[in-house]
């Protein structure tokens, strides 16, 4: 009975540790997670730095952000693990951010008669992980349209892995001052009181940080639902991105550019980014529903807002954001004139289903496609017709996966690409 107890204890110590347990408390609480979380003063990987618990900072991550055995979207799980999406299957999480398993999946095809190949590492950011299987950009040697070296990406390149950054109750975010209390990332977070601060959005790094030879200037504003990590097959998960350049906060895409300067220079060649739809698009996008429907009429939970479009709010105030941040379908209004494009409109943080981590499929015609009963059809190579240029080696499954679980009948048939929930070109 004395084993039992101990054992009970030791396994309470250990889930509330991981934020499993009753308290409200999470394993970062906003900030530095606990020391021994992460590093061992005597039993560190062999052949690692830091005395980490993994060979390198992206697997000391990992050992609790991807857990084998998922049989679908679970909490903070960032990673699918190899084991749980054999051929055909996709990965299995559903965060905003996207799944990092998109990256072992390749896929072959022939469209034509020429035979193509779509390597997983295009699809998002290629983290560094020797205990998982990732490993460096094999086309990328640094990225794209900066300096930052491949070999050097890590979680913690984007991430603080201390969590210095907080917000104070002023709004000003910075490394001391106040203690952090909890999280800011989400609708449930305490509002700061005078002498408290929580944390930035997703441990973000922030001003004065420096990675790769190249620093960071601010932190980016958003407030994401308390269960972010979820099917959209019903309602969408909305995030509240937010705009705030003052008090150490910079844009989306100001902080995006630390990395990629050069995919952010102005041209005709470059998508604008940081400045206001304006009227025309913001109309645009709240009364495109599909390809040739311009109603503005919608299902339950599925617009006029689109999570897979999404845009920066013209507010940096988290009281506004916490009430917009919503996955249950409660708040899905789309943009006004002075709201924002940004990076994240196009792109998932870590990676997609899709080439260049993009949140739609843009290597074909359409994304969906009518089957050979007539019903519209997420395209796939087990669907007749299996339509290759559409499906590009995927089962219909891996493709509807893609779009976070969507019915096909959300866009019906002969859906183009998403471009058009801006732009209305079809």
């Amino acid at each position: 009975m004395k084993a039992l107890k101990i054992t009970m204890v030791v396994l309470s110590a250990a889930l509330l540790a991981i934020g499993i347990g009753t308290t409200a408390s999470a394993f970062h609480s906003g900030g530095v997670a606990e020391c021994g979380g992460c590093h061992s003063m005597h039993s560190a990987k062999t052949g690692g730095d830091f005395l980490l618990l993994g060979t390198d900072q992206s697997s000391t991550c990992l050992n609790c952000h991807l857990h084998p055995g998922d049989t679908g979207p679970n909490g903070y799980h960032i990673m699918s693990a190899n084991a749980d999406m054999p051929a055909g299957t996709a990965p299995l999480q559903r965060t905003p951010g996207g799944d990092f398993g998109w990256l072992q999946k390749t896929y072959t095809f022939t469209v034509r008669g020429t035979v193509n190949t779509e390597d997983g590492a295009t699809h998002g950011h290629n983290i560094i992980s020797a205990d998982y299987g990732y490993g460096v950009d094999p086309t990328n040697a640094t990225a794209p349209g900066g300096t930052f070296p491949s070999s050097q990406l890590a979680c913690n390149s984007c991430h603080s892995e201390h969590g210095k950054y907080r917000r104070l109750s002023t709004g000003t975010v910075a490394t001391t001052g106040a203690p952090i209390i909890g999280s800011g990332s989400y609708d449930t977070s305490a509002t700061p009181a005078s002498g408290q601060a929580v944390g930035v959005y997703r441990l973000l790094l922030g001003s004065g940080a420096t990675k790769g030879g190249v620093t960071f200037g601010g932190v980016p504003v958003a407030v994401a639902p308390s269960t972010y990590n979820r099917s959209e097959s019903l309602n969408q998960t909305r995030v509240a991105y937010g705009v705030s350049t003052t008090g150490g906060q910079e844009t989306w895409g100001q902080w995006c550019a630390t990395c990629h300067p050069g995919m952010h220079s102005t041209g005709n060649y470059v998508h604008p980014i940081d400045q206001g739809l304006g009227s025309g698009i913001s109309t645009n996008y709240s009364t495109y529903v599909s390809s040739g429907i311009m109603t503005g009429s919608f299902a339950a939970g599925q617009g006029p807002y689109l999570s897979l479009v999404p845009f920066a709010e013209n507010t940096g105030d988290y009281s506004v954001l916490k009430t917009h941040a919503k996955n249950n379908g409660s708040f899905l209004a789309g943009p006004g004139s002075s709201d924002q494009v940004m990076c994240l409109s196009c792109h998932r943080a870590h990676a997609s289903g899709f080439p260049e981590m993009l949140r739609w499929q843009m290597e074909g015609e359409f994304i969906s496609y009518v089957d050979n009963t007539g019903a519209a059809a997420w395209p796939g190579t087990d669907t007749t017709p299996s339509a290759p240029q559409f499906a590009r080696g995927r089962v219909a499954a891996e493709n509807q996966a893609a779009y976070y679980d969507r019915p096909v009948t959300v866009f019906g048939a002969y859906q183009r690409v998403l471009c058009n929930k801006c732009h209305a070109q079809d």
